[in-house]
């Protein structure tokens, strides 16, 4: 079977399992397709959606120090895990490529399209950088990754993509993440601050609707691939920010009753009026968190890089050393 076909049905046995289920709930990770990145690159563009723009910053303002710290121990491989267009990881290869660092890029894409025009962009910005990029979700990849293991690594993971995972299952992927490195090699994780409430709860939900239409290319996609009659319109986004917790949730909420056919899959969906699917979380940490995920997963902090409005940090950690 193919990586595409094999993908193909992750995906359909996800909404068969996701949409019998009480509550009913879909994973967000599905919304990319060629449509559903278009729309997160606006997302991405939007004032209220500061997450892009702090972590840019820290790239910016640290990719000398960034490349000394990767570079020390002379040519390694740089895997990025959920790479999407690459604007912020393109500042480091530049500063890598201009500084003649020996390393191949690596860029991990859920979405094949991204992972496409991320490559031919980079062909044009840095013909000369060696770029192999793979499809597939984190935990496919990460059984790839073991295998680039003849020099050291540098695994990055930006845009608090760690935050979609609750606790639990953030130790989980960061002991993965552990098994296949080794003493020399560095992860570089970006974490979302918590902050005012009120500023998480817009990145979220922009005043213009942007992320309801990135949201609802779930049930569009679902339409398309799975001959599914979801009445798209009739479902709005909704989100809900604890800062108790550090958990904001997306939601897609049906302001109609329904009933919907998904002919592939042989199912009935039926919703009632204000019935909810779960489509997100993006958890929000501070330094203890981190610390405690870090000390949990068998990793260290090594060193921690933050924007100058302070809204965002990312941690450089390596495997925790054992006294002797």
């Amino acid at each position: 079977m193919t990586k595409k076909a094999t993908f193909q049905l992750e995906f359909e046995n996800h909404v068969k399992e996701g949409l019998t289920a009480f509550p009913k709930y879909l994973s967000s990770k599905y919304i990319y397709d060629e449509r559903g990145d278009e729309l997160f690159q606006q997302i991405m563009a939007l004032p209220e959606y500061y997450l892009t723009q702090a972590e840019y910053n820290i790239m910016n303002q640290h990719k000398s120090e960034l490349r000394e710290l990767f570079s020390a121990q002379g040519a390694f491989d740089l895997i990025e895990l959920g790479a999407g267009d690459g604007k912020k990881t393109k500042v480091l290869l530049k500063e890598l490529a201009e500084n003649k660092v020996n390393f191949t890029y690596i860029p991990v894409d859920i979405s094949q399209h991204a992972i496409d025009d991320l490559s031919n962009s980079l062909t044009e910005l840095l013909p000369h950088l060696e770029v192999k990029g793979e499809q597939g979700t984190y935990f496919k990849v990460l059984e790839r990754l073991a295998t680039y293991n003849t020099r050291p690594k540098v695994i990055i993971v930006l845009g608090s993509n760690i935050g979609n995972l609750q606790h639990p299952q953030a130790i989980d992927f960061l002991k993965k993440l552990k098994e296949v490195m080794s003493c020399e090699d560095f992860l570089f994780m970006g974490f979302d601050q918590k902050k005012d409430p009120l500023t998480i709860q817009n990145a979220y939900a922009d005043s213009q609707g942007v992320t309801q239409e990135f949201n609802r290319n779930l049930l569009h996609r679902i339409n398309k691939e799975m001959d599914a009659n979801f009445p798209v319109e009739q479902f709005e986004h909704w989100e809900s920010y604890d800062p108790e917790t550090g958990t904001a949730k997306s939601y897609l909420i049906a302001t109609e009753p329904c009933e919907v056919i998904l002919k592939k899959l042989d199912i009935t969906a039926s919703f009632k009026k204000w019935e909810t699917i779960h489509c997100e979380i993006s958890q929000k940490y501070d330094d203890d968190i981190v610390e405690w995920l870090a000390k949990e997963s068998g990793l260290e902090i090594a060193n921690i890089f933050e924007d100058e409005d302070k809204m965002f940090k990312d941690y450089v950690f390596e495997i925790k050393k054992i006294p002797s």
